[in-house]
């Protein structure tokens, strides 16, 4: 099992089985911590634990656990199997669109953003508003649904025609299948889960936002990144690079190549650059490396 762990991760454009294998083990974690402690009557243990992932509606009690605005989009409710099957199911089907299109690296940066967008409008809403101010007397919200949300709205509003099969309905276009569920988290923003619902409609607004601005050529989720791949070579192993010189006829040129000629190394790196940045970040040489090489 941790093999094919370690495979997943090292497969090139696959962030969207990466994050479900992220979460998966922490709610098993957080599940085999739940059992013994209720069963030992020392569910406090479990609380301690819960609650560095869960975010807390009020600001008072949120500034002394401020990392959950984070990590609660990681959790899920333990007791509630559905919450985190359908959140992996939608992340599964629209994240491997998404990513096919756009790359791994633009999937994980707006999968953070969901979560960063769906926990702040949570948290100003609960501080600000009467009605919700009122309602505030829970311990806290996890669950990765308004990253999720990010990521179906994006995806629809980069490919609103897609098709899905659907179980009993078939052929639905996903830009209606993503309506109906803010419709729903709209509807649910004044009922028993009302911070879930204000979360994946902050998830979705940013993942329109993200998606429009992307498309204007602003990369929203750059930073986020930038700072992963500075963890990737802080603790990443190191790559040494051997280079060496030589002459070059014209006809042997970098543009001139034929299949033949194309190394492995070159094609491994422009896979690469395709699993960070999606087919259009490749220049005008690369893609032509890419067609010969697919013609051997």
């Amino acid at each position: 099992m941790f093999e094919e762990f370690k495979n997943a991760f090292q497969k090139r454009n696959n962030a969207h089985s990466q994050l479900i294998i992220i979460n998966v083990v922490i709610y098993l974690v957080l599940l085999l911590i739940f059992v013994p402690t209720t069963i030992g009557d020392a569910e406090f243990i479990f609380k301690a634990i819960y609650n560095q992932f869960s975010i807390p509606p009020t600001l008072a009690e949120f500034i002394t656990r401020p990392w959950t605005l984070f990590t609660y989009s990681f959790a899920h409710s333990i007791t509630d199997i559905f919450h985190i099957l359908f959140n992996m199911l939608a992340l599964y089907w629209f994240g491997k669109l998404f990513v096919e299109y756009l790359g791994s690296d633009k999937l994980i940066a707006l999968y953070v953003l969901g979560g960063l967008a769906g926990g702040l409008l949570y948290l100003l809403m609960f501080n600000t508003i009467p009605y919700f101010q009122n309602a505030s007397n829970f311990p806290g919200m996890v669950g990765a649904s308004a990253a999720v949300y990010a990521i179906m709205v994006a995806t629809a509003t980069l490919l609103p025609d897609y098709t899905f099969f659907l179980l009993f309905l078939g052929p639905v276009r996903i830009k209606y299948i993503v309506l109906f569920y803010i419709v729903v988290s709209f509807l649910g923003s004044v009922g028993p889960n009302a911070g879930g619902n204000i979360a994946h409609l902050g998830g979705a607004l940013i993942g329109f936002i993200y998606m429009k601005q992307l498309q204007a050529g602003v990369n929203w989720g750059g930073w986020i990144t930038v700072t992963l791949d500075w963890f990737r070579d802080l603790f990443g192993p190191k790559q040494h690079v051997k280079v060496t010189y030589r002459k070059e006829t014209k006809a042997s040129s970098t543009v001139g190549k034929t299949k033949s000629q194309i190394s492995q190394d070159e094609i491994d790196a422009i896979l690469d650059k395709i699993s960070a940045g999606g087919y259009e970040s490749l220049s005008k040489e690369e893609k032509e490396k890419l067609f010969n090489a697919s013609k051997k």
